[in-house]
């Protein structure tokens, strides 16, 4: 009842009312005036009763919505900003279209940023905490937003945060196509890949895209498969009911209690898991990953932070070699490139535009015990025209890769020509 009642006040808001007009000119008792009366409004109209428990309630939860974010809640509500970056009380950046913008918005003090802090953190329920003894934190909001914050003896410039902003204007395939962030023949082939339980890693620099693709790809995961996801901080928005999400746990103020990637890694293996995804691969859980497909876990999907394909790949050989694994990098490249199929890199461009520019086989010659990249698509920038536009088109390579035996397993058809099958 009370979600009913909460989702008719907020069409009262808008329709009825001017509080998206007055809103950002409110102090937080102004707001929270305003709620009580449109509540009160609304129950009269509607005939809607509600205890002293659920009215308290809601009014909670509707000024909240609205005040806690303080300055910063018209780029959070505004969908065409992807990034909000506050240095210190004063200076409040966001990114749109791709370009990082200085605003007028500001705090009063470190005071007032760091109430705002510290109300986002309670609302997320997470139980995680920022202070002297831990400066700094990562965590996720109820949209899915990812939030970093650091703070004094650590930043010498006040409290600082960074929220990424989730979209959930992308869900699926087309979205990513309306986008122009990848072409059709590269669209059906990924879907095809998911159902061909291809192990891909994504690759790209800071807010390229790669979670965005990820999570867009995972939808195509078989409802009846088990997936276990490992993060960080929670940012994959699975759709399938049979998901099992893990998260890492910092040290608590003895320094003990730690939990990392690698320990829920090692975890989940036994857990029965049919796909495993992990949010970010940076350090000895690399080896964990690259054995555990070689042993039969196949499906499964990672993001490594990395400028290219290749990049991507030496992070990969570095990482297993920083585990302390008694090997060659010869034997570790045969090792990762046995065990990846794909990598999938994504790129923001000088125009705003997030493309997927490369995905490319790992391939390992058991004849020569050589390995290789190679593209099977990769994006071709042409030029840059007048108005700043990157032009430009994909090119497919339609040499038969080495994982194509994967597709005729699974029965996976692409479309007749996709690939040069000639030489079978």
């Amino acid at each position: 009842m009370i979600e009913n009642v909460r989702n008719k006040i907020q069409q009262y808001f808008i329709s009825k009312t001017d509080f998206l007009t007055v809103k950002d000119k409110m102090n937080e008792d102004q707001l929270r005036a305003f709620v009580i009366k449109t509540i009160n409004e609304v129950c009269i109209k509607e005939e809607i009763a509600l205890t002293d428990t659920e009215r308290t309630a809601l009014i909670k939860d509707l000024v909240r919505a609205v005040v806690t974010l303080g300055p910063i809640r018209p780029f959070m509500e505004d969908p065409s900003v992807s990034e909000v970056m506050i240095n210190g009380p004063k200076q409040i950046y966001i990114q749109k279209a791709g370009r990082i913008i200085l605003t007028d918005a500001k705090f009063d003090d470190d005071r007032q940023l760091m109430d705002m802090i510290k109300k986002i953190l309670v609302d997320t329920g997470s139980g995680r905490r920022v202070d002297e003894s831990f400066p700094y934190v990562d965590f996720s909001l109820s949209d899915g937003s990812r939030v970093n914050v650091i703070i004094s003896p650590v930043s010498l410039i006040g409290p600082v945060v960074t929220i990424r902003k989730f979209s959930s204007e992308i869900n699926k395939i087309e979205d990513l196509l309306v986008r122009k962030m990848l072409s059709q023949d590269m669209a059906d082939f990924l879907v095809s890949a998911i159902h061909a339980k291809l192990n891909i890693v994504f690759c790209g620099a800071t807010g390229t895209g790669k979670t965005t693709t990820l999570n867009v790809l995972s939808k195509y995961i078989s409802e009846e498969e088990r997936i276990i996801t490992i993060e960080d901080t929670a940012e994959l928005q699975l759709i399938q009911e049979h998901v099992v999400s893990l998260q890492t746990k910092a040290a608590n103020i003895e320094g003990k209690g730690m939990i990392t990637i690698r320990d829920l890694f090692i975890n989940s293996l036994r857990m029965r898991p049919d796909r495993i995804i992990i949010g970010e691969v940076r350090s000895h859980e690399a080896l964990d990953l690259i054995q555990a497909i070689s042993s039969g876990h196949s499906g499964s999907l990672a993001i490594v932070h990395a400028e290219s394909p290749k990049d991507c790949f030496n992070r990969l050989v570095t990482m297993l070699l920083m585990s302390g694994i008694q090997l060659s990098v010869e034997e570790i490249r045969r090792q990762i490139a046995s065990a990846i199929d794909i990598i999938v890199h994504t790129e923001l461009f000088l125009d705003g535009t997030r493309k997927i520019t490369h995905i490319t086989d790992v391939r390992h010659f058991e004849e020569s015990n050589q390995v290789t990249l190679e593209d099977v698509f990769f994006y071709h920038q042409e030029r840059i025209d007048e108005s700043g536009k990157v032009i430009g088109d994909w090119v497919v390579n339609k040499k038969k890769p080495s994982f194509y035996h994967k597709f005729v397993k699974r029965n996976i058809k692409l479309s007749e020509g996709f690939f040069d099958l000639s030489g079978e």
